[in-house]
């Protein structure tokens, strides 16, 4: 045995680092532990090719909340921004693109009708946005056996609702568990400016549009521009530098961070978590455990089964937390010459996904594990806005590829190259030439995320983001306030509430409830 801390926390993704910061800022003594050699989880920068930086995983930034930022002063300690509110490009083949920047739409196909329509429903979709804000910002409430702060939280959900009016209530109330496709043929004719949309609300899952529950995620997407945000943003640095300003954060106000130190154990003491084991055996106490790893990881892999009764090993199960997103990352010599693309775009989130169906076509293989000869592609090129992160003259090229399958027939070693191909070729139908400006390649497919930064599946968000998985049912019910379900250990990764996203909340939220509990005091 070594030292004893009052609080454990299992990897330093980046809620693991809010929530430490924050436990430790209320007195706490605190100890994180991180497998790799980096802090910030996801929230990563790595060299792919030399000379060559890219955010490996997450790329850009749009929901961060300003009191994460503030209270935990991120900028003080490094965070620096290349550029913000970067507008989006529905890029095409003939140059007619479309561009969106919050309520703002533009494009040489978009008739006005459906400028107008825009406008409308993203004012009005925008009232839905600010109220899921303010549910996030707090512990989700339960709905039996609730306490006064609980019963406070459900008024004020009613009273939100309410404030909405009748017309936009029911409206909400009738689209929330809808699909993207039906919700866009309501509203729009442009097959453009449906699409765009259509992908903002799959992005990150195992969702086409015509999945029920897509608009719940299109709206939990634009959660950011509650918190500020017009357009996504890009970090100074790579993603990396987000996660480096948080571990700054947390060891100023006292955070032991141990990088390269798997934790191979939770330890249970009578049934309570009251430490860890490391993989290279050593064993550490604490008063209280925070996993900032995924559920699944954290309870059947790291607790185990065995140590958990019959119906709570069956509900961790079954969360759903299939990945079906890759990321490519491309080195090339020179900056790619996209059709009829302006100078200033080039910098821009660069969206391929011509209509809905298109983006349907492309998810529909996934579900029997193989992949479209037509993914639809979120591109940016970070080296426009911050060219440090290349040598000088070349460029970093990034795309999130929806969908890869996670296992597709005879493994990704016999398909890697292939699909790495694929995807360039994509590519190359709107930047002529792209292939022959290629110096090197890196395909992340959902096994290779899952393999370097512990998600199970290789999900982005720790468990799909639909309502039956999302505010006092996430992780699963029983396990809700971020509490585990086991004595003295608390979940604050993407898997609790409100989920994925790099918010920052899920880790500020259960670093409350742990305080307001009296729990490691």
């Amino acid at each position: 045995m070594t030292d004893t801390y009052d609080v454990i926390l299992v990897g330093a993704g980046h809620n693991g680092l809010v929530c430490a910061g924050y436990l430790a800022k209320a007195g706490r003594k605190v100890l994180v532990l991180e497998a790799n050699d980096s802090p910030g989880g996801a929230a990563a920068t790595r060299e792919f090719a030399p000379g060559y930086f890219v955010s490996a995983c997450a790329q850009w930034l749009y929901q961060l909340h300003p009191r994460v930022s503030r209270e935990l002063e991120l900028e003080r300690h490094g965070l620096q921004w290349a550029a913000k509110n970067i507008p989006s490009v529905l890029l095409d083949e003939g140059g007619r693109h479309l561009t969106q920047l919050g309520g703002h739409i533009a494009g040489d196909q978009l008739a006005s009708e459906d400028i107008a329509a825009y406008r409308a429903f993203h004012d009005r979709t925008g009232k839905y946005v600010k109220l899921l804000a303010k549910l996030f910002e707090a512990r989700p409430p339960k709905l039996v056996e609730s306490n006064f702060a609980d019963r406070l939280v459900l008024a004020r959900l009613g009273l939100g609702l309410k404030l909405l009016g009748r017309d936009d209530m029911s409206d909400l109330m009738r689209n929330i568990l809808n699909n993207m496709y039906d919700l866009m043929e309501e509203n729009f004719d442009s097959p453009q400016l449906k699409a765009l949309l259509s992908l903002d609300s799959v992005l990150g899952s195992h969702m086409g549009p015509r999945t029920p529950n897509t608009v719940f995620s299109y709206l939990y997407r634009r959660v950011g521009e509650a918190f500020g945000y017009t357009g996504v943003a890009q970090v100074k640095g790579g993603m990396g530098a987000l996660g480096e300003a948080l571990a700054g954060a947390a060891r100023a106000r006292g955070v032991k961070l141990r990088l390269g130190t798997r934790v191979s154990a939770i330890e249970l003491f009578n049934g309570r978590a009251g430490g860890v084991t490391l993989a290279s055996g050593e064993q550490l106490r604490a008063a209280v455990v925070v996993s900032g790893a995924d559920p699944v990881t954290t309870l059947e892999k790291l607790v185990g089964y065995r140590n958990m009764e019959t119906g709570m090993a069956r509900r961790v199960s079954q969360i759903r937390c299939r990945g079906s997103v890759a990321k490519l990352h491309l080195a090339l010599d020179g900056l790619p010459r996209f059709t009829m693309l302006e100078d200033e775009q080039f910098g821009q989130r660069l969206v391929i996904a011509p209509d809905m169906n298109y983006i349907e076509r492309a998810f529909n293989p996934v579900k029997y594990g193989e992949y479209s000869a037509a993914p639809a592609l979120d591109i940016s090129i970070p080296t426009v806005h911050d060219p440090a992160t290349a040598p000088a003259g070349k460029h970093v090229l990034s795309v999130i590829v929806q969908f890869a399958p996670y296992a597709p027939a005879g493994g990704w070693d016999e398909h890697r190259e292939r699909f790495t191909r694929l995807v360039i070729d994509c590519i190359g139908r709107y930047a002529p030439g792209i292939q022959d400006q290629v110096v090197a390649s890196q395909l992340l497919t959902p096994a290779d995320l899952e393999r370097e930064y512990g998600m199970t599946g290789g999900h982005w968000h720790h468990g799909e983001l639909s309502m039956d998985q999302v505010m006092m049912m996430r992780p699963f019910p029983g396990a809700t306030q971020y509490a585990s379900g086991i004595d003295g250990l608390y979940l604050c990764s993407a898997g609790a509430h409100p989920g994925g996203g790099l918010m920052g909340l899920a880790g500020r939220n259960a670093a409350r409830e742990i305080i307001k509990r009296g729990a490691a005091a």
